[in-house]
């Protein structure tokens, strides 16, 4: 039974995979996560902007970032720029201010397929899982550590298991896309 276990672990870690990467679509309103992807060139090597800075929402428009160590500021700002999210950081010498603007139609659509070809690869890793899973039970059947029916019966648990969090990676793609396109 520890095949089902450990495939139940991998669509575990893909479905967070999922929701970790769906953080950092932007939906029109400020979230700290929002910047998850941000790396700042600072100490001598590119750490993420949450080892180097405190971001917050005072709004629900602005997010406001303020560095540990106010020698970051600029590369901050920069690594903000770089990231290419068409963001605007404007630097007053001691935090940034990052004002996010509604989105527009055309970009709201880019995101959802954005959003679709991330879903995509969750699903491919969580197929992937399966595939691993029935490999296992099959080479157990072959090698005759488990009988044919205890085999079969594995194998309809594993397609229920990969059933179950295709499920919940649709689910989280249509809560997602109608929080990017509600207006």
């Amino acid at each position: 039974m520890a095949t089902i276990e450990s495939v139940k672990k991998h669509m575990d870690a893909a479905l967070e995979a999922v929701r970790r990467e769906f953080a950092t679509v932007r939906t029109g309103k400020a979230t700290p996560t929002l910047l998850d992807t941000v790396r700042v060139d600072a100490y001598g090597s590119k750490l993420p902007l949450n080892q180097v800075a405190t971001v917050s929402t005072p709004e629900a428009s602005l997010l406001l970032i303020q560095p540990y160590d106010a020698s970051v500021l600029a590369k901050i700002e920069r690594a903000i720029l770089e990231a290419g999210m068409s963001l605007n950081p404007v630097n007053d010498g001691k935090v940034i201010r990052i004002p996010i603007p509604p989105l527009n139609e055309e970009r709201r659509r880019e995101y959802v397929r954005l959003l679709h070809t991330m879903a995509e690869e969750g699903r491919i890793s969580i197929r992937h899982a399966r595939r691993e899973g029935n490999e296992s039970v099959k080479q157990n059947m072959k090698d005759h550590e488990v009988s044919d029916d205890e085999g079969h019966k594995r194998q309809e648990q594993i397609q229920k298991l990969t059933d179950e969090y295709i499920g919940k990676i649709d689910a989280l793609v249509a809560a997602k896309e109608q929080e990017i396109l509600k207006v």
